[in-house]
């Protein structure tokens, strides 16, 4: 039985190791730094969620939102529990907790080659939009 629940400093490691294994790149010195993390999970218009296979996480998903948008980061599931629902759950428990902050429109980040995730998002009901670019500045090239 997996159980989503927010995620604490204590998991780290596991989010870490979550996404590692599910294939997503992973900047320790920058945007993933264990600091950082333990800074945003306590940002008020955050919320970071795991899935946890008993006490081992399998699956990971960080809600944010600025008041308007909110936005789906870092969606990874371990590849022995994909394709049974986990990520979907987590969106789903991402989405109720964007309806208590009163957010309507909700936006995913997907990389253009990760034709995985965009048929999963597809399927669950978001549209890919060809006339929106993303644009960027970091401040640091470690983000």
């Amino acid at each position: 039985m997996i159980e989503i629940r927010p995620l604490r400093e204590q998991d780290y490691a596991g989010v870490v190791q979550v996404w590692i294994i599910a294939g997503l790149p992973f900047k320790p010195q920058g945007r993933d730094a264990p600091e950082l993390y333990a800074e945003q999970l306590h940002f008020p218009g955050s919320h970071f969620l795991g899935a946890f296979d008993g006490d081992r996480l399998v699956g990971v998903v960080f809600a944010n939102h600025e008041g308007r948008r909110g936005w789906l980061n870092r969606l990874a599931v371990l590849p022995d529990y994909q394709r049974q629902g986990v990520a979907a759950a987590l969106v789903e428990a991402a989405t109720h907790w964007f309806t208590t902050q009163k957010i309507k429109l909700i936006g995913a980040l997907v990389e253009a080659d990760n034709a995985a995730s965009l048929a999963f998002m597809a399927s669950i009901g978001y549209k890919l939009h060809d006339d929106i670019h993303y644009l960027s500045r970091r401040n640091s090239e470690k983000t």
